[in-house]
């Protein structure tokens, strides 16, 4: 059997993980907008990574990697774990605060930027080889984005400011998952991400109390963006260990699907014909992403 072959597997494995990682996403997304006009975007990130902390401890403790945080902190490739964990943390705070001033699906389209800088960075970063395929793929979902979403001067400008710092720091932090795969744990990943988070969100939170505090359907729903977000950060990690930053790009269009979903179901925004163009445009582009390559489909056929 070939390398080719012996690595679909893995691909599949990948790519399914990473659709569960952006349904996550979406649906905090989709909570945080909810939340975001009656709390301050500070105080729900806060919370937010408080819960996804506590799961990185109790996760580290049942592994037996916590063992005391001078050592924990001495984890080797400290530099690109914290920088992997600002990355995070400047994803949340800007994505959040965005959508105070814009709805929630053309939010989203702008941070869709996001598989076309994994794609362009990638040969740099990871050394990484990017095929046609794969642009024109990456292209076709950006111009999709561009039927759903149609953005022009009605677009808030700091929001686009906003988004713009979220989607290259989402790209980042891909494609640094991606270069620490295997080389440190994802649950010590995962655990430096949080304690970042908590920290970089943490800090300015006091500054920004809720006007009112939430009411317990509400601290439900914050405690519940925690936990996804926590699984998602584990799920993302698991990802990148099976399939390149670069192939999984595509796939980040699901996100956008879903973003629309919501905002039609939760929000009252209903998708006309050209943006419906653009969900069937998109959904193509990436489900050429999960097909072997002919050079792949040419090798397999000669291999015994």
């Amino acid at each position: 059997m070939t390398a080719a072959a012996r690595g679909m597997p893995d691909w599949w494995r990948g790519g399914l993980l990473f659709l569960c990682v952006v349904t996550l996403f979406a649906t905090v997304d989709a909570t945080a907008k909810h939340l975001v006009g009656r709390y301050p975007a500070p105080f729900l990130n806060a919370v937010r990574y408080g819960a996804t902390l506590a799961v990185a401890v109790a996760m580290l403790a049942m592994s037996g990697q916590l063992r005391g945080p001078i050592r924990f902190w001495r984890t080797p490739h400290r530099g690109l774990l914290v920088l992997r964990g600002l990355m995070l943390a400047v994803v949340g705070t800007c994505f959040m605060t965005a959508l105070l001033w814009m709805p929630l699906a053309e939010a989203t389209a702008i941070y869709f930027m996001a598989p076309l800088m994994v794609v362009g960075l990638s040969p740099w970063m990871l050394g990484e080889k990017v095929g046609l395929r794969q642009w024109l793929a990456v292209g076709a979902g950006f111009c999709g984005m561009l039927l759903i979403v149609r953005p022009g001067g009605a677009v808030s400008w700091l929001g686009t400011v906003l988004m713009l710092a979220a989607t290259l720091a989402y790209a980042m932090l891909q494609l640094l998952t991606r270069r620490m795969a295997g080389q440190v744990d994802a649950r010590v990943q995962y655990g430096f991400a949080a304690l970042i988070c908590m920290v970089a969100t943490g800090v300015p939170a006091p500054f920004f109390p809720p006007p009112v505090w939430p009411d317990l359907a509400d601290w439900l729903a914050i405690l519940a963006m925690g936990l996804m977000s926590a699984a998602a950060q584990v799920l993302l990690i698991l990802a990148l260990q099976r399939a390149p930053a670069s192939r999984l790009a595509p796939l980040n269009y699901f996100h956008l699907l879903l973003a629309l979903v919501y905002s039609a179901l939760w929000f009252g925004r209903w998708p006309d014909a050209l943006a419906l163009a653009g969900i069937a445009l998109i959904v193509l582009a990436g489900l050429t992403q999960t097909l072997p390559s002919p050079a792949a489909l040419s090798t397999n056929r000669g291999t015994p």
